[in-house]
């Protein structure tokens, strides 16, 4: 299966058997700025030490994107107040992960501040892998279908579905794009966890993704 399209696109999240995420096409490749963008999975590799600027601060972090990112998260009200702050931190937490690829957050301390645990150890590492490959984001990336399940009061499960067919690595140096073709693994289906902080915080601690997954297929 292709990795990302080569390169799994949209933001992080990373393997442990029992925890977090079979990535499709993750293995030992890292990241090129020939890639494909977008979205979370990395396989099984080696986890970067979370550092004191992951560490959740107080107070919600700005969030900022480049004008050249777009993700759109639809279905953002479900009438139920719970369901809607599980929906809106779960997408901060896509947009903090890009934040810290595309540099606009360069310490990542909002990939700290929504992601827990291992799937905070493999944001770190999946952000690592596009420094290292001398790569950015660029593009859209558009999520739907999210529906969420309470589970108690303080934990919730999330599914929802990735478009990642407009998502592009980025060659930082040279600002290269390569627009490679949509193909079913464009698509992806996302199964999450969250919990909530002390902070009241809903933070990803969980994460697994199924690449060209049919649910998710235009």
């Amino acid at each position: 299966m292709n990795r990302r399209s080569r390169l799994l696109a949209t933001v992080a999240v990373g393997a442990s058997a029992a925890l977090l995420l079979t990535a499709c096409g993750g293995g030992g490749d890292k990241p090129k700025a020939n890639d494909k963008i977008a979205g979370a999975d990395t396989g099984d590799k080696k986890s970067a030490s979370p550092s004191a600027s992951a560490t959740p601060s107080t107070g919600r972090p700005k969030i900022e994107l480049p004008s050249d990112l777009t993700l759109t998260f639809e279905g953002a009200k479900t009438g139920n107040a719970v369901k809607d702050a599980v929906l809106a931190d779960s997408a901060e937490r896509m947009r903090a992960v890009d934040a810290a690829i595309t540099g606009t957050d360069p310490k990542g301390e909002a990939i700290g501040y929504y992601n827990t645990g291992k799937a905070l150890e493999a944001a770190l590492t999946w952000v690592n892998q596009f420094k290292e490959a001398g790569s950015t984001l660029t593009g859209e990336a558009r999520y739907y279908d999210r529906t969420v399940t309470l589970d108690g009061k303080t934990s919730a499960s999330l599914t929802f579905c990735a478009d990642e067919s407009k998502g592009y690595a980025k060659d930082k140096k040279t600002n290269k794009v390569d627009k490679t073709p949509a193909t079913k693994n464009s698509y992806v289906l996302y199964n999450t966890r969250l919990d909530k902080s002390s902070e009241g915080v809903w933070q990803t601690s969980q994460i697994i993704s199924t690449r060209g997954a049919a649910q998710c297929q235009p």
